[in-house]
């Protein structure tokens, strides 16, 4: 059975098999403290030293619903073109686990904050797609449960209940792994840009449950011509997944095995399963609980949600430049490739460097530095392009001497090794000068290179007459010649006069 991550149809056994997705985003809402109270929030805390009473469940203790944490699901609701519902509500989701000590979850079911919106997600193939987003809801995150601390009992870690998350429902729009890792980068790249989470995956700040199902290639179609759930197979949810490489293969694995077990002649059960990254397979964990096993109320103590369209309003002009936005913006602006703007957008803190450094310089000069070898260097070290040694001036300084023509571009690679090696203590103009990388534009040294060559390689000159394409011996030997210092363009000039060309 063959799968791959940006395929629609699996071919198994008995035939084609589709590959159905859907993806449910918590994202933890970018703010000092917790939805329904006043303790903070923040990583790094000793255990329960960021707990209120309210977050304890001690009793008659009364949730405070905060205004800030409203006003950045607005924010993200805007940010994803999304309806935004004057009128919402606050529901009980009730169930025990220890980490829960109010014995029930405060969400939102029948009446969110935002409704139906849209994202427009970039493949690797350079085609976009839409993925329809169903809503977005806020909740209070549940505490932590510590297992591995005694044997023979189980710690509970508080500082996270309470916390407000933002749950972001996928329609089942995304039919492949490829898809479903490019719908995720694009939800947390807006969120960024928004500010209202700063989408850290390996704090937990950031997770999806991954919803898989498989059916018979055509089915989904009829699914979307009728809106009959039917016409898709049974859905698993893989919980939890905090990295864009464990959900590809959580869903590349999870349709493998629903498609063998289906066509040996079993079902699936609707559960849910975690994804285990040594062994790169899913395994079960519960069933499924479907709404009615959590007994849904409206919450007695929180009064229903009423907004301002004036705030609104209010929140909608002050929303930043989205990526799709400024995408199109350093396009228009600056001339670049989409493929060029889409890697520069995908990092806000990216594009910000890209634009400091292209200021009067060459910007598609300027984009390919950043793009390839600044961010191959950084990536080799582990470093994000805000803690980058090179401030922007100095790739712009870069820039400029070739611009000049003071260096080549190949001279330009070793004034960037140590441009790095500096970590950004010396500009490039006072690397060139220290160790001697200006290019010779001295065409009457240039020529005396090209002489001694075309004379010590008669035959060679004289190949060229019929073999135009031998040039490119003679320009190696010259900047070989020359330590890499001539002048490409005047050592090409120069040998096609000799060589009469």
């Amino acid at each position: 059975m063959s799968t791959e991550s940006n395929t629609k149809t699996i071919q198994g056994r008995t035939g084609l098999w589709e590959l159905v997705i859907g993806l449910e985003i918590h994202a933890q809402v970018a703010s000092n403290s917790k939805l329904f109270s006043g303790a903070a929030v923040g990583f790094g805390a000793g255990p329960n030293e960021q707990v209120s009473l309210v977050d304890a469940g001690f009793p008659g203790m009364l949730p405070v619903l905060n205004k800030y944490c409203v006003e950045q699901a607005v924010r993200t609701g805007l940010g994803l073109k999304a309806q935004i519902n004057a009128h919402s509500r606050f529901d009980r989701k009730n169930y025990f686990y220890p980490d829960l000590p109010q014995g029930y979850q405060i969400s939102q079911l029948f009446f969110p904050i935002v409704g139906e919106g849209e994202v427009l997600i970039d493949l690797s193939d350079g085609s976009q797609k839409t993925v329809r987003i169903e809503r977005l809801h806020l909740e209070q995150d549940a505490g932590k449960s510590i297992h591995d601390l005694d044997p023979n009992a189980t710690y509970v870690d508080l500082n996270r209940a309470g916390t407000a998350l933002m749950e972001i429902v996928s329609k089942p729009d995304i039919r492949s792994a490829e898809e479903a890792v490019a719908y995720f980068k694009k939800i947390r790249t807006i969120l960024v840009y928004l500010g209202t989470s700063d989408g850290d995956m390996e704090k937990g700040n950031m997770r999806a449950d991954v919803n898989v199902s498989v059916c018979k290639a055509g089915a989904y179609e009829r699914f979307r011509e009728t809106g009959d759930f039917k016409q898709l197979g049974t859905r698993c949810e893989i919980k939890n997944v905090n990295s864009f490489r464990f959900m590809q293969q959580a869903i590349e694995y999870e349709a493998r095995r629903q498609i063998e077990i289906i066509e040996d002649g079993g079902k699936i059960d609707q559960e849910t399963r975690l994804f285990d990254s040594v062994k790169v397979e899913t395994r079960s964990l519960r069933s499924k609980e479907e709404a009615h096993d959590y007994r849904y109320f409206p919450d007695p103590d929180l009064l229903p949600l009423e907004l301002e369209l004036a705030w609104i309003e209010d929140i909608k002009k002050s929303l930043p430049e989205l990526p799709d936005d400024k995408r199109q913006r350093l396009v228009n602006q600056y001339g670049l490739s989409v493929y060029d703007a889409t890697v520069l957008i995908t990092e806000q803190a990216r594009a910000d460097y890209f634009e400091a450094a292209a200021s009067g310089r060459d910007a598609k000069l300027v984009a390919n530095w950043v793009t390839n070898e600044l961010l191959a260097r950084l990536t080799k070290d582990g470093l994000e392009i805000d803690q980058s040694p090179l401030p922007p001036a100095h790739i712009a300084g870069l820039v400029e001497l070739i611009e000049i023509n003071v260096i080549s571009s190949k001279i330009a690679k070793t004034v960037f090794e140590h441009m790095w090696d500096g970590k950004g203590t010396i500009t490039p103009a006072e690397i060139v000068e220290k160790h001697g990388l200006r290019q010779v534009t001295d065409t009457g040294a240039i020529e005396k290179a090209v002489d001694d060559i075309i004379a010590a390689n008669p035959d060679k000159a004289a190949e060229v007459a019929t073999k135009p394409q031998a040039i490119g011996w003679f320009v190696g030997q010259v900047m070989k010649a020359t330590g890499g210092k001539a002048n490409p363009a005047a050592v090409n000039e120069i040998l096609k006069a000799k060589l009469g060309l």
